[in-house]
């Protein structure tokens, strides 16, 4: 299995996690990147005010938005481009949240993405003094790129996991899990309990 994965990276309007407006994404295949995505998301409704400090961190404003897709839509296609890849993130916990919280606002069914994190990777491959992302990029070779940009972010991301793989000899996702002992984790999607019908179960009574 060669070393195949989606690189990813959100950027937020508010202090929600569902509030997601911009996403970056980088295909990479057999250790190459091969394809870039991103854009402008609506963020779900009840969670698309821009706070002024999300916006002084990555630039997007109210108005940006206008006559993006929101979540709804633009998760097709995005779905359409990560398809049944391993996603990575740095700090790919808040990510994979994005995920899982934009869904729940909007009632649409959480893709069960299996994820790695290359924050968790780089704290075990690098003797850093710092593991932000534009630390442990530069380590890794990939400097001077527009930090909090989604698609600049996404693809930082991307070259680490590759450089990881180089420096570790790791041929797959699983091997460079192994070789870095961190796990390839699984969204956890939570279904709704089921309503209690009353009238059915007076009519069993």
């Amino acid at each position: 299995m060669p070393l195949d994965f989606t690189a990813i990276d959100f950027e937020t309007a508010n202090s929600s996690t569902a509030s997601a407006c911009s996403v970056g994404m980088a295909r990479v295949r057999d250790g190459e990147v091969v394809a870039t995505a991103g854009w402008l998301i609506q963020p779900p409704p009840g969670h698309d005010r821009f706070f002024e400090l999300n916006t002084r961190i990555h630039g997007i404003r109210q108005e940006d938005v206008i006559g993006a897709k929101g979540w709804t839509e633009q998760l097709v296609d995005l779905a359409a481009f990560v398809g049944d890849d391993v996603l990575v993130a740095h700090n790919a916990g808040f990510d994979m949240t994005v995920i899982r919280l934009a869904c729940e606002a909007t009632g649409e069914v959480c893709p069960p993405y299996r994820y790695m994190c290359s924050l968790q990777v780089a704290r075990k491959l690098y003797e850093l003094d710092s593991y932000r992302l534009p630390s442990v990029a530069a380590v890794a070779g990939f400097m001077d790129f527009a930090h909090h940009d989604a698609s600049a972010d996404a693809l930082a991301c991307a070259h680490i996991m590759i450089d990881a793989a180089h420096r570790t000899g790791a041929y797959s996702m699983t091997s460079l899990a192994e070789a870095a002992n961190v796990r390839i984790s699984q969204i956890r999607v939570v279904e709704p309990a089921p309503l209690f019908d009353f009238d059915a179960a007076v009519a069993v009574a």
